[in-house]
């Protein structure tokens, strides 16, 4: 990733939780407790999160593992991670990793489960692709990968905003699968499912090797 980007996620990170409740409609996280209490982890497991961003969906996670388990969060912004350890200093045996989606820093089959949340559309062009091998190699055989996204807003103005948002990110592709997700999350997963969030305007997919 360019300078310039990990710049901007670096500015945008004092911002990007109030931008994801106005794009969601779900200011008390509802559709982030959804996604964690979905994610198919044991005591004592172990998880990753993709993009972790501002950590929001981390201590929701840790909260399943347990105290024996361990989870990981991985974002390629500093401006992001700095924010997520003030918000998870108290979280135990919670790590916070400076690295690119599609280099993860991990042995194969690591985890019981990967995450991504409101992030996986910011990926531009074959860093997709390039993530969602990555993702495969790190599960375990029996693992499970939960992508939450934002589903097209409403709201003439917010949807003006969430596609200039991708626009500007170089994420161009992600005009062409906003509502094919299906489709590219099958290349690399044996079974994908949609699960319909309760609240909010996010989706949930679950991918099973």
């Amino acid at each position: 990733m360019g300078r310039l980007r990990r710049a901007y996620y670096d500015w945008f990170s004092k911002r990007y939780d109030g931008f994801v409740a106005l794009h969601s409609r779900d200011k008390q996280g509802a559709a982030r407790k959804f996604l964690a209490d979905h994610v198919p982890v044991t005591a004592g497991g172990s998880v990753l999160d993709l993009c972790t961003g501002t950590a929001t969906l981390l201590p929701s996670l840790q909260g399943r593992v347990g105290p024996q388990g361990r989870v990981a969060g991985v974002d390629v912004s500093m401006g992001m991670l700095k924010v997520a350890r003030a918000k998870t200093r108290d979280v135990p045996n919670l790590y916070l990793i400076e690295a690119e989606a599609e280099h993860l820093p991990f042995g194969d089959g690591t985890f019981e489960a990967v995450t991504c949340s409101h992030a996986f559309y910011e990926l531009a062009g074959k860093a997709q692709d390039e993530a969602l091998r990555e993702v495969r190699r790190v599960l375990n055989p029996a693992g499970a990968f939960l992508m939450m996204e934002h589903d097209v807003p409403l709201n003439p103005l917010v949807r003006m905003l969430f596609y200039v948002r991708l626009a500007s990110m170089g994420a161009g592709r992600a005009f062409s699968i906003l509502r094919h997700e299906q489709d590219l999350l099958s290349r690399y997963f044996g079974l994908v499912e949609n699960l319909p969030v309760p609240e909010g305007r996010s989706k949930v997919w679950i991918c099973w090797i």
